[in-house]
């Protein structure tokens, strides 16, 4: 008779020492800094989205300012430069 009893509590510390691993929350650093890279993709494609339509923008006023193709086109390039250069430094650096 001692010897089921034995076995029983052995059971159920062993049943709770299990329950109690899997309650444990997990870690998640791994987790943290992926969605922290995505994040930082994410602002950097909007980066060089706006830099886009700053071009645009710009290439735009040049025309209706008057402007010759070449000048326009320069314009253009400078702003999707900026727009590039603002991209590379959120992705690699991090926001600021």
């Amino acid at each position: 008779m001692n010897h089921k009893i034995g076995i029983g509590k052995f059971a159920c510390g062993l049943a709770i020492a299990v329950a109690g691993i899997l309650v444990l929350p997990a870690s998640s650093s791994a987790e943290t800094r992926g969605m922290a890279r995505r994040d930082d993709r994410g602002q950097a494609r909007d980066s060089r989205q706006d830099g886009r339509q700053e071009g645009r923008e710009a290439k735009q006023d040049c025309r209706g300012d008057g402007g010759n193709g070449v000048e326009c086109r320069g314009e253009k390039h400078e702003a999707k430069q900026e727009g590039r250069e603002e991209a590379r430094d959120t992705k690699y650096d991090g926001p600021e």
